[in-house]
């Protein structure tokens, strides 16, 4: 059993439709162990909530700097010594002793096709307005495993989606959401769960 904990920052899109893939089997081997916010008022701790999973808020503004809630957050993840951390959504940069402690057991999902429209500053809506402001006629999503740089690790998986005449960044971002990022990263755990991808050993 693949046991995992989702980090996320907002509504939690991509959050359910993880539990939506475990709860009709399109997922299984897999065992949500809890769910991270960085936001208290963050729509997904409920969808956690309502699905009885452990929801926990660890933001950085609660601590005094910034290297204290690296540390903290870097030591609740090692208590909860997750086979796989999946960030959906997380607005946070991980700490490299946490990239270090779960090194090729992190992945992330992106709204672009990465290398396209990723790095610093490259999240949320602003991936999609700067698609559009570019012209790209071709858009995405990237499954990919994390490590110290910013959107740099090993490609997962990518799948296409097409930029139509009219979109606004608001229409764009829910295309790419329904018709990317919602099938791959379900399929990523999927695969990670029943061995298709391989995981390192575990160092926790």
């Amino acid at each position: 059993m693949l046991k995992i904990v989702v980090c996320v920052s907002g509504g939690g899109t991509n959050l359910q439709a993880i539990l939506d893939a475990i709860d009709s089997g399109k997922i299984t081997n897999t065992e949500i162990m809890a769910v991270i916010s960085n936001n208290s008022k963050a729509y997904a701790l409920d969808r956690a909530r309502n699905h009885d999973i452990p929801a926990l808020c660890m933001s950085p503004k609660r601590y005094p700097d910034r290297a204290a809630f690296n540390e903290a957050f870097t030591e609740k993840m090692k208590e909860l010594n997750p086979d796989l951390i999946v960030l959906a959504g997380f607005l946070v940069a991980i700490p490299p002793a946490m990239v270090d402690a779960f090194e090729g057991r992190i992945i992330n999902i992106h709204p672009a096709l990465i290398p396209s429209f990723c790095g610093v500053g490259y999240y949320g809506l602003h991936v999609h307005e700067k698609a559009l402001e570019y012209g790209v006629k071709v858009t995405g999503a990237t499954v990919h495993f994390v490590d110290k740089g910013m959107d740099t690790g090993r490609i997962i998986s990518q799948k296409a989606v097409y930029v139509q005449e009219g979109d606004t960044p608001e229409v764009l971002q829910r295309r790419v959401m329904e018709e990317a990022e919602w099938v791959l990263l379900p399929q990523a755990i999927d695969d990670i769960a029943n061995g298709r991808i391989a995981l390192p050993e575990k160092r926790v």
